[in-house]
């Protein structure tokens, strides 16, 4: 148990240096006419892979001190925290690898590695075979479902009004399967489709494995534990 604490807490910390690495390369970036640091900044955190692997830096750090600390299982909301950060992480691992990787030439290929195919892998390994997590009702798919559809649409809408820093185009997306002036709004709206489905069969694999793995024993009832007790 301590053991598998310490290596979530390590993987916590390769994970944030590598962000730390590719926030620093974003930094460098020389703004186009029209365009500004604020925008370089705020675009770095509009890719779900940041915002991924962030969520992942804190849910291992949360459940691996947790664990060391305490002599008990994890609250709920951590159980959910974990389960939203292994869905994510699984979907930004899949998408990068078979949509994205090669496309643009990785500024610091290590990080690169981590960010989309170490990360990934560690947090499905976690599942798998690390100390069962907390039993969670089937609901929590949904919570975990919401964030990746609030998430499109702020990267639908944002993405008509933002000046590329690189480019000086007058829209920027983070991916371009989501760029309609790429593909038209009927393959974006075809790819949000597909991907809203992938998220959702994951989420549902994440808490079904969860729920296996976890003895009917450890509470009473857990559709009464539930997301409220978060």
């Amino acid at each position: 148990m301590k053991t598998w604490s310490i290596l979530r807490l390590a993987m916590a910390v390769l994970i944030l240096a590598a962000m730390t690495a590719e926030f620093r390369g974003a930094m460098s970036t020389t703004p186009a006419e029209g365009s500004s640091m604020a925008t370089v900044v705020v675009n770095y955190f509009s890719y779900f892979t940041i915002e991924s692997n962030l969520l992942a830096a804190v849910a291992l750090i949360a459940a691996g001190v947790w664990a060391l600390t305490r002599d008990a299982q994890e609250p709920t909301w951590m159980a959910v925290l974990m389960a939203a950060a292994t869905t994510f992480m699984a979907i930004t691992g899949l998408v990068y690898n078979l949509l994205l990787r090669g496309l643009v030439p990785a500024a610091h290929p290590w990080a690169n590695e981590i960010l989309h195919l170490i990360g990934p892998l560690f947090l499905i390994i976690d599942l798998l075979v690390a100390p069962p997590r907390r039993r969670l009702p089937w609901r929590a798919v949904g919570a975990v479902v919401a964030f990746p559809i609030v998430w499109a649409i702020y990267t639908l809408v944002r993405g008509e009004h933002v000046v590329s820093p690189l480019t000086g185009d007058g829209w920027w997306y983070p991916y371009p399967f989501l760029n309609n002036h790429l593909h038209g709004y009927g393959v974006v709206f075809a790819y949000v489709v597909g991907i809203a489905a992938a998220f959702t069969l994951v989420a549902w694999g994440v808490v079904a494995v969860g729920r296996r793995r976890s003895p009917e024993t450890a509470y009473a009832d857990d559709e009464d534990a539930g997301l409220s007790a978060a």
